[in-house]
């Protein structure tokens, strides 16, 4: 049996070794790079969050443009701007009032059991109060509903935000209690005392807020727990949090802006006395940036993937078929997006990998045990093991090809590089059962 007829099998594993220069892509709360300690050794890191959503905009953007495995594809969005988006629908499509159509949508929204900011704070009091993932389209579909059912509903709304006014309304000379500070609102005390909404209202807002066929909720998952009868989505898409293989390199760069308006003035003063005010800097500051060879890892449940899509209402054809598309995507996706953090003053976008491998198997496997220790860069002379990336490649494929040796359900190993250098090396190292790919299509079987 040739491999591109064998079963695939369930997970597909990939792993990554990258090297940047002078970044910044991820911070923590006090503006720094953040760091793990493994090994002994603080190392950097790039968190999984950061990396997954560059991936999923990467995905959903070049679908939405009509490229790639995924064009014309539904996809996600996450956003605390549902009733912003179903209003401006409303407005554009069905001709409403601005006022009204936002209070309607805040309304069914809320009704539904989604919560809402502090209606007194007019920067927050239309937002919802956690993100919310749905199809991008979920806004103009609550929007038909609602111009389908206007009067019903107008008059529903109407009770609605009346009942609720009587409620927040304090009786006279009754205190404040720390549960109404807390609790502005009134929100899930007095829930169950405001109207419902329609039952054919609440089933045409769950069907819109449904994952349906948005292929990247079927990748990464989402969790909704506002409202209970609203389906959560287990992500096919496992990602764990890169680090660097090398001690952490970190450099506190001082800068100086200038400032042109008061340099022009300088430029074309007629005397000293004229330019005595504008000598300096216009303002300065310290941005911290890192730099060395990263080692990431993701993994994608081929099985979980498909029953998401299946669940969404895809036949086990048009499932197979979507899910293929996906991994593709994905496969792509985890190789080029990276986290646009300072791009711009640093051009970490346009990093590419030293090496990838990638292969199947019946379990998730992680090589992150092959840099508990963590590479020695000194020179070989000198007891060290040389640069991060070379180093880092012969560490990743001795790991494999000792693991794959005590675990034979990896199969259709594969190994794609963008490194000249890393390329000559592979033709040094001993055979490991890997297919050498020039492209990224050519990672997956």
């Amino acid at each position: 049996m040739t491999e591109t007829s064998a079963p695939r099998s369930q997970y597909l594993s990939l792993h990554l070794l990258e090297t940047l220069v002078a970044v910044l892509p991820v911070r923590d709360e006090n503006g720094s790079p953040k760091a793990i300690v493994y090994g002994g050794a603080e190392r950097h890191m790039i968190t999984s969050q950061a990396r997954r959503r560059a991936e999923r905009m990467h995905a959903r953007n070049r679908a939405n443009a009509g490229v790639g495995p995924l064009a014309g594809r539904t996809t996600g969005l996450r956003t605390r701007e549902w009733a912003l988006l179903t209003a401006r629908a409303l407005e554009t499509g069905h001709g409403w009032e601005k006022d009204d159509a936002l209070t309607t949508a805040r309304a069914v929204l809320e009704a539904t059991g989604l919560k809402f900011g502090d209606p007194a704070k007019k920067t927050v009091a239309n937002l919802t109060k956690v993100l919310l993932f749905a199809p991008a389209d979920t806004g103009e579909r609550i929007a038909a509903h609602i111009a389908a059912a206007a009067e019903p509903l107008r008059t529903w709304r109407d009770d609605y935000l009346a009942a609720q006014s009587a409620l927040a309304k304090p009786k006279r000379g009754a205190r404040k209690t720390p549960d109404d500070a807390e609790n502005p609102e009134g929100e899930a005390a007095d829930a169950k005392n405001l109207p419902p909404l329609p039952k054919q209202s609440r089933a045409a807002v769950l069907t819109a807020l449904a994952p349906r066929d948005a292929i990247d909720i079927a990748l990464y998952g989402r969790f909704l727990a506002e409202i209970a009868d609203s389906p959560n989505v287990d992500g096919a898409v496992q990602s764990a949090h890169a680090f660097t293989i090398q001690e952490a390199e970190q450099i506190d760069d001082f800068y100086a802006a200038a400032d042109d308006a008061k340099l022009d003035r300088k430029k074309n003063a007629l005397d000293f006395l004229d330019a005595a005010d504008d000598s300096g800097a216009g303002m300065t500051g310290y941005q911290s940036l890192i730099s060395g060879t990263f080692y990431r890892h993701a993994v994608l449940d081929r099985r979980q993937l498909t029953s998401n899509l299946q669940a969404a209402g895809m036949t086990p054809a048009e499932a197979t078929e979507a899910a293929t598309a996906a991994e593709q995507e994905f496969v792509t996706a985890f190789i080029e997006a990276f986290p646009e953090a300072k791009k711009n003053s640093t051009a970490s976008t346009g990093s590419l990998p030293a090496l990838v491998l990638a292969f199947e198997g019946e379990r998730p496997y992680n090589y992150a045990a092959a840099f508990q220790k963590p590479i020695d860069e000194n020179p070989q002379d000198k007891g060290g093991e040389g640069p991060a990336g070379p180093a880092g490649v012969k560490r990743l494929l001795t790991h494999h090809a000792f693991v794959s040796t005590r675990r034979p359900d990896i199969r259709t190993a594969r190994l794609l590089t963008y490194d000249p250098q890393i390329d000559a090396l592979l033709d040094d190292l001993e055979a490991l059962g890997a297919t050498r790919a020039d492209t990224i299509e050519g990672l997956t079987p």
